[in-house]
């Protein structure tokens, strides 16, 4: 399955919740995402970049898939910090995004388990920006005006628009 890229409507979409224990197309799910992010590839990808409009995540940072569904950022450090990001949905850019450098995410497992995430740096960045794919933000959404504007110009010039 293809990753959706920009100006796709399904990526500005909020997802819904999903019920693990009920959701049998699930593993399906997971197996399909993980296909497309290792191929693309990249560190995380969440749903809504497939088009399912379902609040699930996956990511592999230290050389194992973890999946995370209805996560929610229970805590953010007040310590931030602006570093490039990049999305496999805006492919060919990055742009400067300001997150928090610790943050504490909780969740599902696949299996309807409770999962807590305690990360920082690289994982804080990716636990913030997976979960605003599943509220419809994009990286460029948190970009300066100026930044955004450079970026799509960027963009639009890779995608050979």
């Amino acid at each position: 399955m293809d990753i959706l890229a920009h100006p796709n409507p399904a990526l500005k979409q909020t997802s819904s919740a999903v019920d693990p224990g009920a959701d049998a197309d699930l593993p399906r799910l997971v197996k399909v995402m993980a296909r497309a992010m290792y191929d693309a590839p990249g560190i995380g990808l969440a749903a809504p970049q497939i088009g399912v409009l379902k609040r699930v995540f996956i990511f592999d940072i230290d050389d194992q898939l973890g999946v995370v569904c209805n996560p929610v950022i229970i805590e953010r450090s007040e310590e931030t910090e602006v570093d490039d990001e990049g999305c496999l949905s805006l492919p060919g850019i990055s742009v400067p995004v300001e997150r928090s450098v610790r943050v504490v995410c909780e969740g599902l497992d696949i299996k309807g388990s409770p999962v807590r995430i305690e990360g920082s740096d690289l994982v804080a960045r990716m636990l913030q920006h997976e979960t605003d794919h599943l509220d419809g933000v994009l990286i460029i959404d948190r970009a300066t005006p100026e930044e955004r504007r450079a970026a799509m110009r960027r963009y639009m010039e890779s995608a050979g628009r």
